[in-house]
């Protein structure tokens, strides 16, 4: 587990990150939105990244802290909030290890981040064990079906997890969440909402996706160039599947699940 750990983290600190978080904010605002959150909460953004989910809590007013274990992606993190203004605590910290005490926070935050952690149940654990009772925990996920989350499964079809390890999609499935944080739920709501992908083409998102996403690019690492070649013209023909715009250039949706749990 340390050493798929490791792997994970060398993965995430490949390309960068922010590039892709960057074209996904949306998701952070509504989760906000959908828990809500409020001024004066003591919020925590998990797997943060650059900070899409902890910059939109800050925008309204929630004192706010963000972990992730890519320190490069922490200091993109603190260039955005210092541009803007606002003041979030960007610390390193693993998902499975949070580094605070218990109940700590308000609110607890993962936009697309948590659901990556190797170990779900721990994941789940370390989240509901740092927010106080009846505080909230909100998590976004990408479901299996959906455009993103079949993407994964094309990545899987040709570099497969590693044995024992469940899809990071599985987050996106209602029943699962709910049997994950079953143990720390007081309540626990659901809503399915969609993201937008854009791009020049599909070629172009996958170039974009190739060059800075790091899951893409260790993929298409471990393969021969020849199943490189078929691995690119079927995430090309996924996205020609579901694109929606007619003069030619890529947009398309894809399907999350948004989670919001209020601790027991």
């Amino acid at each position: 587990m340390d050493q798929l750990k490791q792997h994970q983290q060398a993965t995430w600190a490949t390309g960068d990150f922010s590039k892709v978080g960057a074209t996904q904010i949306l998701p952070g605002e509504l989760l906000c939105e959908f828990l809500p959150v409020y001024a004066g909460d003591r919020v925590l953004d998990v797997a943060a990244g650059s900070g899409n989910a902890a910059l939109a809590a800050a925008r309204r007013g929630c004192e706010v802290t963000a972990v992730d274990f890519v320190e490069a992606l922490l200091e993109r993190g603190r260039e955005r909030a210092a541009a803007e203004r606002l003041h979030v605590d960007f610390q390193f910290g693993e998902t499975e290890e949070l580094p605070f005490p218990d109940a700590s926070f308000d609110v607890v935050l993962s936009t697309f981040g948590s659901m990556f952690a190797p170990n779900p149940a721990r994941a789940a654990a370390e989240m509901a064990r740092v927010c106080r009772s009846g505080g909230k925990i909100g998590m976004t996920a990408w479901t299996p079906d959906g455009l993103i989350g079949q993407t994964f499964a094309l990545n899987a079809k040709y570099a497969p997890l590693p044995a024992g390890i469940e899809p990071p999609a599985l987050w996106g499935v209602e029943e699962k969440a709910r049997e994950r944080f079953a143990p720390y739920t007081k309540e626990i709501r659901t809503e399915r909402q969609r993201a937008r992908f854009r791009g020049k083409s599909p070629e172009q998102w996958l170039e974009f996706m190739k060059k800075w996403f790091g899951p893409t690019i260790r993929t298409f690492e471990q393969l021969t160039p020849e199943k490189q070649e078929w691995l690119a013209d079927d995430l090309i023909a996924l996205m020609r599947s579901r694109n929606m715009a007619d003069n030619g250039t890529l947009l398309a949706e894809a399907e999350y699940l948004q989670i919001c749990v209020t601790r027991a």
